[in-house]
This record gives structure tokens, sequence and C-alpha cells, in this order.
């Protein structure tokens, strides 16, 4: 049977968002709802869709894992020699999407964009399992190769090259931190009304406001 894209839609019905119930810190009310997601045994609530640009304004956007957030913003972990690791440093803004489906929710985060510190890298490369810290140093990200077999032959010599030793951190693979601006909590409702409230960060505050659906 033919199904009309244009007919797929779904009402949303399950909760509301008003300015009463939410935390005045908008970091404090993200972790609200990301415990709610943690608890829902949503699959991979981490999940998060980060959009970049080049310097030229050429948008690009994919999924990465949310790694770490605090009143400083929110990390995650990449290879600086990708696509997005070369867009994040000629154009250091970025835009975060989360959608928690099941629970008719989204978080939408615009901010500047900052490597960590090494430190930081380097404690969380060595908290990787040892097949994720050779895989960093395996592939040459976005870079054009020739067949899968390229990858798996570079993992093999690495995996003897580093049997019962340490594995560094690559210099060339590490951390962004996305420091908000703004930060816009969206609660689906019946009818498309949809609640969307939005922290701006203002000089050394945070302005709440609700946008029309």
């Amino acid at each position: 049977m033919d199904i009309s894209i244009a007919d797929l839609r779904q009402d949303y019905t399950l909760q509301a968002l008003t300015e009463s119930e939410i935390d005045l810190d908008p970091f404090k009310q993200f972790q609200i709802w990301f415990d709610q997601a943690v608890q829902s045994d949503l699959p991979e609530p981490n999940a998060m869709t980060v959009a970049t640009a080049s310097r030229d304004g050429i948008p690009s956007a994919r999924i990465v894992l949310l790694k770490g957030f605090d009143d400083r913003g929110f990390v995650f972990y990449t290879n600086y020699n990708s696509d997005k690791g070369k867009q994040l440093v000629e154009n250091p803004n970025a835009a975060i999407v989360f959608f928690w489906k099941e629970l008719e929710r989204q978080v939408r985060i615009v901010g500047t964009v900052e490597k960590i510190a090494a430190e930081e890298s380097d404690a969380y490369f060595h908290s990787r399992p040892v097949g994720s810290q050779l895989g960093a140093w395996a592939s040459e990200q976005s870079d054009v190769i020739r067949d899968r077999a390229i990858l798996e032959q570079r993992l093999e010599q690495l995996k003897t090259q580093y049997e019962h030793k340490e594995i560094p951190r690559p210099p060339h693979w590490g951390g962004f931190r996305v420091r908000p601006t703004e930060i816009e909590f969206w609660q689906g409702r019946s009818n498309r009304l949809h609640d969307r409230l939005r922290y701006r960060r203002d000089k050394n505050q945070w302005i709440i406001e609700r946008l029309s659906p």
C-alpha cells in the first residue's frame, strides 16, 4: 500500500512545559530532562545532531554522542582532522539538537565552540574501550579510502604495536565544548501548538522567553 509522506503525522499529548515548572538555570533544566530520558530507557539518550558550517557557510550535520556537560557547556569527542573538526576550527560556531521521541521532547542548543583542555581529552580517551582507542589511531576520519580492508589491516598492526602497552591519545583526537548562547526546550503539544521555552544568554544572565510554535 502506498503511503503519502504528507499524511504522516502524530499528535503530541503527553505533557506540557510551563514557565512555573522549569528551573531558572538551563543546565539544571537540561539535567532534569536528560535524567528523565535515561530513566525512560530510551536508546542512546545522549545521541545528538551536531550542525557545523565551513568558513564559507556551507552547512553539515551528523549524529554524535554527548560525553559530558556542566555550566561551561556540552562536550563531545572527534578526530580534529575530520570534516567537522576542521569546520569547527575555521568557523567555531555550532548547533546541537537532542530528540527524545518517546517523551515528545527536543532540546536545541546554539553556541560557540572551543577545544577542551588536553588533560580532559586524555582522561576520557583512556576511559574508552581498548578497541575504541585503537580505532582513533586506525581511522583517518573523513578521508577517502579504497576499501574496508585498509582499516582492518591498520587495526591489526596497531593491536600488535600496543599489545601490553598503554595506548597514547592521538594528537589529532580530542574534545570540543559547545558554549551555549541559547538553549531551547521543546515539548510537543496537541494541534501543533507546541511549548517552546528559550533561555537566551544576555551578558551574565539567562533570559527565559516563550516562542510561538
